[in-house]
């Protein structure tokens, strides 16, 4: 009965969504802007142009009669945007904090069903929202660190009930765009940490060999499309945590015939670092106060021995 009632409200939620998914007419977004030199004049200037990108974009979903959508558009301007296209499902990168003197940089990296139109309506489900809750919990935790939080809808993202959702073809997209973004700020000196949730795990795990970061962190994760953490071929610390609330527990570790994402990475026989998340849910990992949230900063800090099981 509860396997039922997850699956009518994906549904509902699914229908809702593919209403508002598309963005703008045209190709999808699927390139990303390469990094400007991480100076405070040339990311000002990033700023600015993305900035006038996102009004843009804003006015032509309201020619369109797409309330919600123009709403969400609104939301975002006046805020740092290191990428943004408002093709297809659209693509977004947002700077909270100062990327040009941050020494970590955490990179939150969203699952399916984010869009332009999802970017922040979710709360802190959202990669917007998310990002903006860790960083504040980062500084309380740290008021010194120079650390800045990316929100990465950096990809096309699968719908939640749709067979793309169990294939890892737009994961090997992301991973793709991923790696070109990490590369860049390893070379300017950044270390680098990567928190993937739900489906954006596989975008990571497909990422994850020889890329240069300290950390991989997955929460409610239905796999890495990797049997264990030996088999991503990273130095990283990779850590792994679950909500004991999270419907994803329920999906089935399994890869075959290009579907699944094997093995569970919340498993012993995974090998990754475990990290308490308490009850939450699937959507609940970076909500204030929680247990996942606050661990969730220690790893964008670069702390492994303030995280708690």
């Amino acid at each position: 009965m509860r396997l039922r009632r997850i699956i009518v409200i994906g549904a509902a939620v699914t229908a809702v969504l593919a209403t508002t998914a598309a963005v703008l007419p045209g190709a999808p977004a699927d390139r990303a802007q390469p990094l400007p030199a991480l100076t405070a004049p040339a990311l000002a200037a990033r700023y600015a142009a993305d900035a006038r990108m996102v009004a843009q974009a804003a006015r032509a979903a309201s020619r369109a009669g797409s309330a919600g959508l123009a709403h969400s558009l609104d939301a975002m301007r006046g805020r740092h945007f290191l990428d943004f296209n408002p093709q297809g499902q659209g693509l977004a990168v947002e700077v909270i904090g100062d990327l040009a003197l941050a020494r970590r940089v955490a990179i939150l990296v969203p699952g399916s069903d984010t869009t332009l139109a999802t970017f922040d309506t979710r709360g802190t489900a959202s990669p917007g929202g998310g990002a903006q809750i860790l960083a504040a919990q980062a500084r309380r935790l740290d008021p010194g660190a120079r650390l800045a939080v990316i929100a990465w809808l950096g990809y096309q993202t699968p719908h939640t009930l749709s067979p793309a959702v169990m294939t890892s073809g737009d994961a090997g997209q992301g991973a793709s765009a991923l790696r070109l973004l990490v590369d860049d700020l390893a070379r300017n000196g950044h270390q680098v940490a990567l928190l993937c949730h739900s489906y954006g795990s596989v975008v990571c795990g497909l990422a994850a060999p020889h890329l240069p970061v300290t950390d991989i962190a997955v929460f409610g994760s239905p796999g890495m499309d990797a049997s264990s953490v030996r088999a991503l071929h990273t130095p990283a610390r990779v850590w792994a945590g679950r909500g004991a609330s999270d419907w994803i527990g329920y999906v089935p570790h399994i890869q075959f015939l290009g579907l699944g994402f094997g093995q569970d990475p919340t498993a012993p026989a995974f090998g990754a670092r475990l990290f308490g998340c308490g009850p939450g849910g699937h959507s609940g990992y970076l909500r204030p106060g929680s247990i996942a949230l606050r661990n969730l900063a220690y790893i964008a800090l670069g702390e492994p021995g303030q995280v708690t099981r």
